[in-house]
């Protein structure tokens, strides 16, 4: 079992940034695909970004690619959410999650077994 914490969320004004971070403990990190997922208020979860187990593999929603970026550090247990570019629409709390499914960058929900407790990121307008 994998044990994630999310941090680095905050109030922020449309147009500038954030960086995300989800460290892991439990057991060992190169083991498991990340994602980030997002919910905003009276909305479904919905997919962001993932990455596999190597990082070699990244895949993004279509909406975010060029304004987020998600990145691992294996070494220090850590999966990171780089966002660029804020809008109010982005306001939501995001979750990391793991998925010991296979060395994918998986899209949906359903393929992760473990999740945090989420941070609120809020952008201003």
């Amino acid at each position: 079992q994998v044990q994630l914490v999310e941090s680095g969320g905050g109030l922020v004004q449309a147009g500038g940034s954030l960086r995300l971070s989800c460290a892991a403990s439990g057991r060992t990190f190169s083991n498991y695909a990340m994602g980030w997922f997002r919910q905003a208020p009276g909305k479904e979860r919905e997919f962001v970004a993932a990455i596999n187990r190597n990082g070699g593999s990244t895949y993004y929603l279509d909406s975010l690619k060029g304004r987020f970026v998600i990145s691992r550090d294996n070494a220090g247990n850590t999966v990171y959410l780089q966002m660029n570019s804020l809008k109010p629409e982005d306001t939501a709390v995001y979750y990391c999650a793991a998925s010991t499914g296979g060395d994918y960058a998986f899209l949906v929900d359903y393929e992760y077994d473990y999740w945090g407790q989420g941070t609120q990121v809020t952008v201003s307008s």
